[in-house]
């Protein structure tokens, strides 16, 4: 019979930012580098008051901080203000930190940020979108190739840190190969790998990518936001993404994540975490206790 979880959560991907402090240039009104619909509604401080407001009525027991696309100059920065922060709720008991990769700075960066206990992992960015470029992180398709880049991978695996990607369906290809070079090397996708074209043909592209992520033993999914890029979400909608993730990963290689405060743009705290336990209540007890805690103990070695 199904039965929605009700135990511990650790909510695997978040963000916290303090804008008087001028480190995140993509919520001043004048930046627009980020293509985010309706940016303006996040440009206010998100801090560990606000997230614990947020998710009062969830059983959250520890959370993962994701960089913030903070300064790009001093991505450590961002590393000593966590440091910081109140740790007794266990909000951002965990850090995947920002290091510049395939720049001269990358090796510097990541020894530097290896150094702190919290830091488990850094992040690339890889979205690219071929037909639309506002929707597009980054200014070339073929960043995963890149010599430069894939040297600054090694160097996180060196560092005995993960590798945590941001990237759209068209990456696919690439994120696989990348997972084939580096087999010693955890890869983390970020946002149920963004399904970002929501037409039948966009979802059926989505699906065929993770699918061909997945065969790579290496890589893990996060299942965060499921409702982005999708402004009229239904629950059934919502159910459709977390359970095309599992289909393909499996419920021992996925976990579950918020986004917040970046997935306000689309539901609140709540509706994300309800939307969960509504899609997999059917799934034996312990699954859903490796999608929503287990997993991400592990992974973050929590």
């Amino acid at each position: 019979m199904a039965k929605l979880y009700d135990g511990p959560i650790v909510d695997a991907h978040h963000h916290l930012w303090d804008l008087s402090m001028g480190k995140h240039p993509w919520l001043t009104p004048s930046d627009s580098a980020v293509p985010l619909p309706g940016l303006e509604n996040l440009m206010h401080n998100y801090l560990v008051a606000d997230y614990l407001r947020d998710s009062a009525s969830h059983d959250v027991v520890a959370t993962v901080h994701i960089e913030a696309l903070w300064d790009a100059a001093d991505p450590v920065g961002e590393t000593r203000w966590l440091e910081a922060l109140d740790k007794s709720s266990s909000v951002a008991a965990r850090y995947i930190a920002g290091a510049a990769l395939g720049t001269p700075a990358a090796a510097s960066l990541i020894t530097a940020q290896a150094a702190y206990d919290r830091v488990i992992g850094v992040r690339g960015i890889l979205s690219f979108h071929p037909h639309e470029p506002a929707k597009s992180f980054v200014s070339r398709p073929d960043l995963a190739y890149d010599a430069d880049w894939r040297r600054d991978v090694g160097l996180v695996h060196d560092a005995g840190l993960h590798l945590e990607l941001m990237m759209y369906p068209y990456q696919a290809d690439a994120v696989f190969d990348l997972a084939g070079a580096f087999p010693d090397l955890r890869l983390v996708i970020n946002h149920c790998g963004s399904p970002i074209d929501r037409d039948e043909a966009g979802m059926q592209r989505w699906r065929d990518g993770l699918k061909r992520i997945a065969e790579r033993p290496n890589v893990l999914l996060k299942i965060s936001n499921p409702g982005a890029y999708d402004p009229e979400w239904t629950f059934e909608s919502v159910e459709g993404v977390v359970l095309d993730c599992i289909a393909a990963f499996g419920p021992q290689r996925c976990m579950f994540g918020t986004d917040y405060p970046v997935a306000r743009l689309q539901m609140n705290f709540s509706d994300i975490y309800d939307n969960f336990k509504r899609s997999v209540a059917h799934l034996p007890s312990a699954d859903q206790r490796a999608l929503f805690h287990d997993n991400a103990v592990r992974v973050y070695r929590l």
